[in-house]
């Protein structure tokens, strides 16, 4: 039919020119390599798995030192809080006239004021 087989779709010329043919491209060979079965050696096992732990290893202390990192600021503001409020409700903890029996327990300033306010109503 005198037709250009470079442009019949079906022909193997046209494959090759438009990129389509399988036989010589580099991707099939990638893909006929990857399904054959590899041997690896005892030692290149052993190896892999002791790098593992070390890797396992490394990535829980990582972990560790992040979380402590990002903890360090939040202790400091719950430390601060819990002193504020034991300095702002310390009454409930001990008793006033415990606190003047024993003058070995140190009282905030805060409180201080506060007892002596009370004690005078």
């Amino acid at each position: 039919m005198k037709r250009n087989p470079r442009k019949v779709k079906w022909t193997r010329a046209y494959r090759r020119v438009h990129g389509k043919d399988m036989t010589q491209d580099a991707t099939f060979e990638f893909e006929r390599k990857r399904n054959r079965l590899k041997r690896y050696g005892r030692h290149v096992a052993e190896e892999t798995l002791k790098a593992i732990k070390k890797i396992d290893k490394v990535r829980v202390e990582r972990e560790a030192r992040y979380h402590a990192k990002r903890m360090k600021r939040k202790n400091a503001q719950v430390q601060k809080e819990a002193t504020k409020e034991l300095e702002q409700s310390i009454h409930m903890v001990k008793a006033p006239v415990v606190l003047q029996k024993e003058p070995s327990l140190t009282l905030p300033k805060v409180y201080q004021k506060q007892t002596e306010d009370r004690m005078v109503e």
